[in-house]
């Protein structure tokens, strides 16, 4: 398959999808978790949200495989490589926690007792937190040393003259 639009790399198109989804559906997995008003109106957008990155992670994933045979061997774009498929468990985690808010959102009033809703949101909460800290610190230490790969040495610390 040809992973490039428009005579660009599809990967580096792909990458800002993925680094702005990301934190936020991690973010609106952990306000869902404990907020309920919240959660019953944007459960759904979450849900798509979170179902939608792990395909483009994917996506991101098999562009940047394509990407980098076609460009010259160096170690931080193999170091960057060999990160980048890290992300793929805690998406499909990100997706677990979103599924469980939302039969959370479609289910929660039949539960009876100021208790266990608390404790059902305590629960979700501390997933939530767990899974959006591991996937944001993932996504970090793979764009990071993306970055790396293609900026280290790359630039003038001083202005050029133009």
């Amino acid at each position: 398959m040809n992973y490039q639009i428009a005579g660009l790399p599809l990967h580096v198109l792909l990458v800002h999808a993925v680094l702005v989804l990301t934190p936020l559906c991690a973010l609106l997995l952990v306000v869902l978790a404990v907020w309920p008003r919240a959660r019953r109106t944007l459960w759904l957008p979450t849900l798509l949200g979170t179902a939608l990155l792990l395909p483009i992670g994917l996506v991101t994933i098999e562009a940047g495989k394509w990407l980098e045979v076609r460009v010259p061997p160096a170690p931080l774009i193999q170091d960057h490589t060999a990160r980048g498929e890290s992300i793929v468990p805690w998406l499909v985690g990100l997706l677990a926690v979103a599924l469980a808010v939302a039969v959370w959102a479609l289910g929660e009033r039949r539960l009876t007792g100021r208790g266990a809703r608390l404790a059902v949101s305590a629960v979700l909460a501390v997933a939530a937190l767990a899974v959006g800290t591991g996937t944001v610190l993932t996504l970090v230490s793979i764009g990071e040393s993306g970055s790396r790969a293609v900026w280290e040495g790359g630039f003038s610390e001083d202005p050029l003259q133009q």
